[in-house]
């Protein structure tokens, strides 16, 4: 049988706005503003090219989050199904009709503008999924019949994200939806099977050369990253070198040598951490990764608020892409992890990606003014 929805009582927007999560708007504006400050000080203190429109795409996003948070989360779950197909096939599309830009074909051009299909898939395959399980009886998760549609759901756009090439966002989008599967419910012997597979996957890929030379460069580089300083490893080695130079406090505001002297590449994107840690030092690092752990912990929180299936499943699912875009990233400026071209959420430059995010926190934000709404899954009845 259909879902058989129960909505709590009609609610105004002035009761919606003032039913807004405001401490995790907050934190969600104190990292943007981390941001600006980076930005700033990587322009050698100008606004240009980048600090400024990065604090008004924040503001446009914090706007659109609102919006949707103004949408109740039913109808978003009516859309879950609509939205992840629409980017699958924007998805598909891509090798057809897609713009090549800096060696790999990614975008989509409309109306003037470029779009990115696999960045709107990371909330599709998100609602998809929690839509999914939403459906489920517990003892259905782990049965092999019900596994079949998750799979295909995430192994579709993974592999076509995957030959644009894209690898970091094939991985995150893979591990993202890995964890959806595993808080549904599915079974610990499965998902440990389901861990060996991918590691055999992993290893076909490497034995039998269907990686790119430059993505295998990368996890060579990652293990020995002194084996070609001048060359595949420059970046990790420049990066670590920023990070240790920090220090305690850091060097001072824009007083970074590895940034204001241009030894560190794509330092507004993918090693802006790099820039932070070097001009605040461990202090600075620390407390931007704290205000990211408060912003998971909240997360979490308002998944365990709301009554509907489908809204603590898709919130969880928000939560997990953004703990791997913090993960990723600092882990690779690091050198804990490869460099994949993950960007640090909210930090660095990119308007697509704020987006994603943004609204990515619109849904969990829907989820927590409505939480006490209920839907029974169609599970429960007969």
């Amino acid at each position: 049988m259909s879902s058989l929805i129960l909505p709590g009582r009609s609610r105004g927007l002035r009761d919606k706005f003032s039913r807004l999560h405001w401490p995790l708007i907050i934190l969600l504006t104190m990292i943007a503003g981390a941001g600006v400050v980076t930005l700033y000080s990587v322009a050698e203190g100008n606004w240009q090219p980048w600090a400024m429109k990065h604090g008004l795409r924040y503001l446009a996003a914090v706007g659109i989050m609102i919006t949707m948070a103004m949408v109740p989360i039913r109808y978003w779950m009516a859309l879950a199904y609509p939205m992840y197909f629409a980017a699958l096939l924007a998805l598909i599309a891509v090798p057809i009709i897609g713009e090549v830009n800096m060696g790999a074909r990614r975008w989509i051009e409309f109306g003037g503008m470029q779009f990115q299909p696999s960045e709107a898939m990371k909330i599709g395959l998100v609602l998809g999924l929690a839509r999914y399980y939403h459906g489920l009886r517990a003892e259905q998760v782990s049965h092999f019949l019900y596994l079949i549609p998750p799979a295909l759901m995430v192994g579709a756009p993974v592999g076509l994200i995957f030959i644009q090439p894209d690898l970091g966002t094939a991985l995150l989008l893979a591990a993202t939806g890995a964890i959806i599967i595993f808080v549904a419910g599915l079974s610990w012997r499965i998902g440990f099977a389901g861990i060996l597979g991918g590691i055999a996957a992993g290893y076909g890929a490497y034995r039998f050369d269907i990686l790119k030379e430059y993505q295998l460069r990368r996890i060579t580089t990652f293990l020995n990253p002194d084996s070609d300083p001048l060359n595949s490893g420059y970046h990790l080695l420049q990066s670590k070198t920023g990070i240790g130079s920090g220090g305690l406090t850091g060097k001072g505001f824009m007083e970074g040598t590895q940034a204001q002297l241009k030894f560190l590449p794509e330092m507004q994107t993918d090693f802006i951490f790099t820039v932070f840690g070097e001009e605040f030092g461990f202090v600075g690092a620390v407390g931007l990764l704290l205000a990211y752990f408060a912003v998971i912990i909240v997360g979490l929180s308002i998944a365990m608020q709301t009554k509907l299936h489908f809204a603590r499943m898709a919130v969880i699912g928000v939560v997990a892409t953004f703990t791997l875009y913090v993960l990723i990233n600092t882990g690779m400026v690091m050198g804990l992890a490869p460099v994949v071209g993950v960007p640090l959420p909210l930090v660095s430059y990119g308007g697509t990606v704020m987006l994603t995010i943004m609204a990515g926190f619109g849904i969990v934000m829907s989820a927590y003014v409505h939480r006490d709404q209920d839907m029974y899954r169609s599970g429960d009845f007969l």
